[in-house]
């Protein structure tokens, strides 16, 4: 049976292995489809209006990305 050390790494291993894959994920993608129009640029059925999450354009900033412009916008101003 598996140590609980060794299972404690494993998961460590996991977690950071997934982090390092969505920050990756946001550097090369940073916009995902808008969750409320699905990318469509519409809401509602009768009334197609411009979404007004993602302004009609169908795409929103990942949080991912949010937090790297917030982290290099903070290392900037901190470095002045």
């Amino acid at each position: 049976m598996p140590s609980a050390n060794l299972l404690a790494r494993l998961a460590a291993l996991l977690t950071f292995g997934y982090a390092a894959y969505y920050l990756l994920k946001c550097t090369v993608s940073p916009f995902g489809r808008c969750r409320r129009c699905s990318g469509t640029r519409r809401t509602g059925r009768k009334f197609a209006r411009p979404c007004p999450r993602c302004d009609g354009t169908g795409l929103r900033q990942r949080l991912g990305r949010r937090l790297i412009v917030w982290a290099r916008s903070e290392y900037r101003d901190g470095t002045r």
